[in-house]
C-alpha cells in the first residue's frame, strides 16, 4: 500500500508515483504536459493528485518548460486613474490567453524600471509590457534597446505601451495612442469656441514622451490657426490634484488674461476646478476648462469635464495580444489608438470683454 503523508506533511511528487503506481518521472511528465503520456496513466495521476490535495510547484514546473506562461505589466504607480485602466485591460486580456498577470511598480524611476525588465527576463516572463510615458534620455533609450534584444534573445518580448518605439533596430512591440493628436483636437476646439489666450497645464520634465506629445499637440494647433503662444501661458505640473490647484493659483496671482486652460490630465484639472472657485471665477462662464484620458472622474466633477478620450482598457487589451501572437499580427507590431474630443460642460465661448 502506497504511503500516505502524514498530517501536517505536504506530499511529494514521489507520494503522487505511489498512489497511481507509476514513476516519478511519470507524474512530472503529466504535470508538465510537455511528454506523451497515454490517457489512462494521465487520468491515475491526476486522480492521485486530486486525492492527495499535491499542490504543483510552479517555478519546478516552469523550469521543466510546462509552467504557467506569465505576462509582466510594469507601470509608474497603481495609483493613478489612467495605469489602472490600461492594467485591467493587460490582465483581461493575459487571462484570455491563459498567461498570469504579474504588477510591478516602477515609482517612476528609470533605473528601476531597467531592473525590473532584466528580472522579468530572467524568470521567463513571455511578455515584459512597459506602461505609461517614457524618458527620451539617450542613455536610457540605448539601455532599454538591449534589454529589448535581450527578451527576443531569450524567446520573451518588450512591449511599450502607451509611449512611442524605441527605433527601427529595437525589437519590441509597439502599442500607443495619439497623444500629440489628442491635444491638437482639443486646442482646436477652444479656438473654434474663440479663445485666443489659453493656458496649458502641462509642459514638465522634458524628454518625456507624455509630455511632449501633449505640449506639441497644443503647440502645432496655434501654429495651424496663425496664433501666438508665450511661454507664460504653460505651466510645468506633475499628473496628480494638488499639482494642478498649486499651478492655477500662481497662474492667476501672475496673469489674469487667460479665459481657458487646458489640464494635461483630468485628474490636473480638478485641482484646476477648485483654485478657480477659491478665485471666485465660475467654470465655464468666466474660464473654461478642459483635460486629457476621459477618465470616470470627468463626469463626477461639475460642471463635467470636457475632456480627450483615450481607451485605456483596449490599449492594454492590444498589447498583450499583438505581443503573444507576433506571427498572427507580424504586420502591427506598431499600432496606433485613436483619441478624441469629447464635449461635455466645462467649456464654452469665452466672457464678453
Amino acid at each position: 500500500m502506497a504511503r500516505q503523508p502524514t498530517s501536517g506533511e505536504r506530499p511529494t511528487v514521489k507520494d503522487v508515483a505511489a498512489s497511481s503506481g507509476v514513476s516519478a518521472t511519470t507524474v512530472s511528465r503529466v504535470l508538465a504536459g510537455n511528454y506523451p503520456v497515454s490517457a489512462e496513466t494521465r487520468a491515475r495521476v491526476m486522480k492521485a493528485v486530486r486525492e492527495l490535495d499535491y499542490v504543483i510547484n510552479a517555478q519546478a514546473r516552469a523550469l521543466g518548460g510546462g509552467g504557467t506562461k506569465t505576462v509582466a505589466f510594469i507601470v509608474h504607480d497603481l495609483v493613478g486613474p489612467a495605469f489602472a485602466y490600461v492594467g485591467q485591460g493587460v490582465e483581461q486580456q493575459a487571462t484570455a490567453e491563459g498567461r498570469l498577470c504579474l504588477v510591478c511598480t516602477s515609482h517612476g524611476d528609470p533605473d528601476r524600471e531597467l531592473e525590473i525588465v532584466e528580472l522579468m527576463r530572467e524568470q521567463q516572463a513571455e511578455a515584459v509590457v512597459l506602461v505609461g510615458g517614457g524618458s527620451g534620455n539617450r542613455s536610457y533609450v540605448d539601455r532599454l534597446t538591449q534589454a529589448a534584444r535581450a527578451l527576443d534573445k531569450s524567446g520573451s518580448r518588450l512591449v511599450l505601451c502607451g509611449r512611442p518605439p524605441l527605433g527601427t533596430d529595437a525589437p519590441a512591440t509597439v502599442v500607443e495612442y495619439d497623444n500629440e493628436g489628442g491635444a491638437y483636437a482639443m486646442t482646436s476646439y477652444l479656438i473654434s469656441l474663440g479663445h485666443r489666450d489659453i493656458a496649458f497645464l502641462g509642459a514638465g520634465e522634458a524628454g518625456h514622451s507624455t509630455v511632449d506629445g501633449r505640449l506639441r499637440g497644443f503647440e502645432r494647433a496655434h501654429e495651424a490657426h496663425h496664433l501666438p503662444m508665450t511661454s507664460h501661458r504653460t505651466s510645468a505640473v506633475t499628473f496628480d490634484r494638488e499639482s494642478g490647484y498649486q499651478a492655477t493659483r500662481e497662474l492667476l496671482a501672475r496673469d489674469r488674461k487667460f479665459t481657458a486652460i487646458f489640464a494635461a490630465t483630468d485628474v490636473v484639472a480638478s485641482g484646476v476646478l477648485v483654485a478657480l472657485r477659491e478665485a471666485g471665477l465660475r467654470v465655464p462662464e468666466d474660464v473654461s476648462l478642459v483635460g486629457y484620458d476621459d477618465i470616470p472622474l470627468a463626469r463626477d466633477l461639475t460642471p463635467e469635464l470636457t475632456t480627450v478620450h483615450v481607451d485605456y482598457e483596449e490599449l492594454g487589451r492590444t498589447a498583450v495580444r499583438h505581443a503573444l501572437n507576433r506571427e498572427r499580427h507580424a504586420l502591427s507590431q506598431h499600432t496606433m489608438i485613436g483619441t478624441h474630443v469629447i464635449i461635455r460642460d466645462s467649456a464654452g465661448p469665452p466672457p464678453s470683454p
